[in-house]
C-alpha cells in the first residue's frame, strides 16, 4: 500500500464519522429543513469521493474491498457539479444505508495499513 493511502483512508473515516454524527439521528424532514447539516454532509461526501478517486488512480488494488467505488465517485461528482439536481431523500438514504458499511470497510483497511 502506498504511503499516501492511509492518510486518504483517514480522511474517508473522518468524513463518515462526521456524516453519521451529524445526520444519522435525523428524520428525512429534519435533514431536509437543516441547510447547514445538508451542506456539511454533502461536503463530506465530496471528500469521500475525491479520496477514493485519488486512491483508485494511485493504487486500485488498495480499494478492491470497497466493491463498486465508481458509484461513490459518481455520487461525489453529482454533489460537486449538479447542485441543482440534488435529491435530499437520496442523500439521507445513503447516510442511513451506505455510510455505516463504508465506515466499517475503511476501519478494516486502516487496521491492515
Amino acid at each position: 500500500m502506498r504511503r499516501d493511502i492511509p492518510k486518504l483512508l483517514e480522511d474517508i473515516r473522518d468524513s463518515c464519522e462526521f456524516i453519521l454524527s451529524s445526520a444519522s439521528s435525523l428524520t428525512l424532514a429534519e435533514f431536509s429543513k437543516n441547510r447547514i447539516i445538508r451542506q456539511a454532509v454533502e461536503r463530506n461526501f465530496e471528500i469521500i469521493g475525491e479520496a477514493l478517486n485519488r486512491i483508485k488512480r494511485s493504487d486500485p488494488s488498495a480499494i478492491e474491498t470497497f466493491g463498486d467505488i465508481s458509484r461513490i465517485i459518481a455520487f461525489r461528482n453529482i454533489l460537486a457539479h449538479g447542485y441543482d439536481v440534488i435529491d435530499n431523500e437520496v442523500i439521507w438514504l445513503v447516510v442511513k444505508n451506505n455510510v455505516p458499511r463504508l465506515l466499517e470497510t475503511v476501519k478494516y483497511l486502516l487496521k491492515r495499513a
